[in-house]
């Protein structure tokens, strides 16, 4: 039991094993596209990396273009300058905020007052792409613009060739391929509950199987209740059906209820580990609770125990055989008996109509003769 309840966790564990391992590689086989592609005025390009934030809108499908600008002050902590003013209103101004010294949902609410499209947060003294995220309900209800975050080089980079200042503008595209925490938490989180329901499933089997199978095997306290003989020369049993040994002066006989005995060492281990029913006849040593009814039922009907059928014992025993046999041959002699008797007396009462019968037909001719004479003479 214990071995089967191990194949199955280890099973369950392979299986969580190559789901992992086939999520990572549908991952890494997803495209990388640029998030922010530049452009300079002497039609330099450039495409960087940037991860955008948990919060505010999505940028559109087609891109958002805009003119980068650099935030003053440059930590975004406080309300910042607005963008210059073009005769052209449909182009855009994107803002390039520092990080550090206040959060960024801030950061990015303070670029929105102050007219600009979108914001970009980079990184200080590290190229490490963070997730921006906010706790504040009430800043995130007025937050409209999309917002993302770079690393230092990357904005380094910006700042020297594709500012708004040196003629250059950028274009924010929207990162298709998600973080790998939006793929991994929901993943490992319906893994974890089909582990939990194997695990619960697995421990219900095992308890219900061990309950079953205790409930199949004999108690100590209704062993020692099995009487115990100790084999003398001249008793009716001769070997042990387990072991196959002949019995020797001394030896332990477990009797069991069916007149099946047995050594005791080799007997006990059987009705307490695995059935309590002889080895041989297959008959139960203590009834179970809903044995009672069955057997009282078969008693009743005595007819129907002659019957043969798959769960009838191959051996029975000598004392139930003999017993079983001598209620056959007395009930046949006593029905024989009884039929003989009838037919004497169905003979004898037939016998005596016929002698009446005969009698009267004597006495009827008799009566009937000197009328006939008188009538003649």
């Amino acid at each position: 039991m214990l071995l089967s309840l191990g194949m199955l966790m280890l099973s369950a564990t392979q299986i969580y094993t190559i789901f992992t391992v086939q999520l990572f590689a549908f991952l890494n086989l997803l495209p990388v596209e640029a998030d922010i592609s530049a452009y300079s005025f002497d039609n330099k390009t450039e495409n960087f990396d940037d991860l955008p934030s948990r919060f505010g809108y999505r940028l559109p499908s087609e891109g958002l273009k805009g003119f980068l600008i650099g935030a003053r002050p440059e930590n975004a902590c406080v309300p910042i300058d607005p963008p210059p003013l073009r005769d052209n209103h449909s182009s855009a101004f994107i803002v390039l905020i520092k990080r550090f010294e206040c959060n960024f949902d801030i950061k990015v609410l303070h670029a929105q007052k102050a007219g600009y499209k979108a914001a970009i947060v980079h990184n200080v003294d590290s190229d490490d792409l963070i997730s921006m995220g906010s706790n504040d309900l009430d800043i995130l209800k007025q937050i409209d613009i999309p917002s993302v975050f770079i690393g230092e080089e990357t904005a380094n980079s910006l700042k020297e060739d594709y500012i708004y200042e040196k003629g250059g503008h950028v274009i924010l595209l929207p990162d298709f391929s998600l973080p790998l925490e939006y793929y991994l938490i929901p993943f490992l989180i319906i893994v974890g509950i089909c582990l939990i329901l194997i695990v619960v499933f697995m421990i219900t089997k095992f308890v219900q199987d061990r309950h079953r199978a205790r409930r199949s095997r004999l108690r100590k306290d209704q062993l020692k209740k099995l009487p115990i003989h100790k084999f003398k020369k001249g008793d009716s049993y001769d070997v042990c059906a387990i072991c196959l040994d002949e019995y020797e002066e001394g030896d332990k006989l477990r009797v069991l209820p069916c007149s099946h005995a047995y050594h005791s060492k080799c007997v006990d281990p059987w009705l307490t580990k695995t059935k309590k029913t002889c080895p041989v006849c297959k008959q139960k040593v203590v009834p179970s609770d809903g044995d009672s009814e069955s057997e009282s039922e078969s008693g009743d009907s005595g007819g129907e125990e002659n019957e043969v059928s798959e769960n009838t014992p191959l051996l029975r025993s000598l004392a139930s055989t003999s017993a079983h046999s001598f209620g056959t041959m007395s009930g046949s002699l006593s029905h024989h008996d009884a039929e003989s008797s009838d037919y004497d007396e169905r003979s004898d009462t037939t016998d005596s109509e016929e002698e009446v019968t005969v009698e009267t037909v004597v006495v009827q001719l008799q009566q009937g003769r000197p009328d006939n004479m008188e009538a003649s003479a």
